[in-house]
């Protein structure tokens, strides 16, 4: 019975869960949007037909995910600083019920025909009640608080290679689902139907069976070397750790300001990065269902299964090279992946030329969880959910925006150069190496070493 409580403290079921449930819903709603503005344009000419298509879903897709990134604004900060105060299972329930509320509506979209503005209503829900950006905060601060510092990296990415596996099920399965029982029930009622009760599970889960951990406590005795920890705590706790050994390099270092320049400058390097990955994100759907390409449903499926497939190589990333090389190191491996990957999507017109560009990008979910592990060095546990969810909603904000231009800037470059916008996050990409070079060299001139680099 020792290791039932251990057990109910994985936060693993609900990220599961809720992704398998997100791949489901986001096949059935690509694919639903595609299907009711076909229907609205039935008597065009089918090349007139394919590029209005294009530009209404396009359109109806910066609606959507402006109204799905803005309304999170309203509730996040507050629902993750009620966790950090109240209870750190808020932060995980409340999106979960509005993921829930919102995904019943397309399932009575579907089968009662309403207009498929009705999504912005469903988004605004999901948004209301926190959204993926307070759910998120949620699962990264109960996976802060379980790990130590020295296996928090290595944690976080557990946490992501459980979402991308769940993703690549999900996403294997959803085109299936789709068109196999399209002949019996209406096109996308079973995956919504499947989405519903795994975030209806997860739910039960959360509120029953999930228990919070008990933070673990620092050992800075135990730590590999003074410059070691020094390189990834903040001054204060590195003073602490050092003063006695070296009680005039100690006292010569200033008490906040690297701490703060280290933490501003992470941030901004996950803002820059995640715009460069969800621009290009947010176009790779439309890309690949207009020609050359023009893939259908289960292609669909296949191809986000081949993005979820980045999860467990990035996770094996971590996990090899967290032995020889520092966390700032990583990240810049994996900016490195995801912008030479994308440089090649630019070129794609044949599908092996997809699955290079993927293979090419096999690193590219590192940067973010390493950006998490390295913050959460630098702040008390007390304030984990508060800060985890700052960072959420500046990359939700700059999500929204960054959706807005890429489908402008792609509506405009359609019929000019199709991928202009993976060639523009591929620029945005490598300009986010420039934060995590300062972040290096202030390392490194705070532990008087290159080793930063390396173990």
């Amino acid at each position: 019975m020792v290791g039932v409580p251990t057990m109910r403290t994985w936060v693993e079921p609900v990220v599961a869960g809720s992704q398998v449930a997100s791949a489901f819903c986001d096949t059935a709603l690509l694919l639903v949007v595609k299907d009711y503005y076909n229907q609205t344009n039935v008597t065009a000419p089918s090349h007139v037909l394919e590029d209005a298509q294009q530009k209404a879903v396009s359109n109806f897709y910066i609606i959507y995910n402006l109204v799905l990134g803005l309304s999170p604004l309203v509730s996040a900060y507050g629902l993750s600083k009620l966790g950090d105060r109240m209870h750190r299972k808020i932060p995980i329930c409340f999106p979960l019920l509005g993921y829930l509320g919102s995904k019943t509506l397309l399932l009575l979209l579907i089968l009662l025909g309403w207009p498929i503005e009705v999504m912005y209503g469903a988004a605004a829900f999901s948004g209301l009640t926190g959204g993926f950006t307070t759910l998120w905060a949620g699962i990264m601060a109960l996976g802060s608080l379980g790990s130590s510092e020295s296996r928090r990296s290595l944690r976080l990415i557990i946490i992501e290679l459980v979402y991308g596996l769940a993703g690549f099920l999900g996403s294997m399965a959803s085109g299936y689902l789709f068109i196999g029982f399209g002949d019996h029930y209406r096109e996308g009622t079973v995956l919504v139907v499947c989405s519903i009760s795994c975030y209806a599970f997860c739910l039960l889960y959360s509120v029953f069976v999930l228990i919070v951990p008990t933070p673990v406590a620092p050992c800075p005795d135990k730590a590999k070397s003074a410059e070691e920890v020094g390189s990834q705590l903040p001054v204060h706790t590195k003073e602490a750790t050092r003063g006695s050994s070296q009680p005039s390099e100690s006292s010569s270092s200033s008490p906040v300001s690297p701490s703060k320049l280290i933490i501003i400058m992470l941030f901004v390097a996950a803002i820059i990065y995640d715009l460069a990955v969800v621009g290009a994100m947010n176009i790779l759907p439309l890309f690949l269902l207009r020609e050359p390409l023009s893939w259908d449903a289960v292609e669909i499926g296949y191809s986000n299964a081949a993005g979820y497939a980045i999860f467990i190589t990035s996770f094996l990333g971590v996990f090899v090279f967290s032995k020889y090389l520092r966390d700032i190191t990583m990240i810049m491996i994996g900016v490195a992946s995801f912008s030479a990957g994308i440089l090649i999507m630019a070129f794609v017109r044949q599908t092996f030329l997809f699955y290079l560009a993927r293979a090419v990008m096999l690193f590219a979910l590192i940067p973010l969880p390493i950006i998490r592990s390295m913050l959460s060095k630098h702040v008390e546990g007390s304030s984990y959910g508060k800060l985890f969810v700052l960072l959420e909603l500046s990359l939700v904000a700059t999500g929204v925006v960054t959706s807005t231009v890429y489908n402008k800037i792609y509506q405009n470059t359609l019929n000019w150069y199709s991928g202009f916008c993976f060639v523009l996050s591929f620029l945005v990409g490598c300009l986010s190496l420039l934060p995590l070079s300062i972040v290096a060299i202030r390392q490194c001139s705070t532990t008087g070493s290159f080793q930063i680099l390396i173990k």
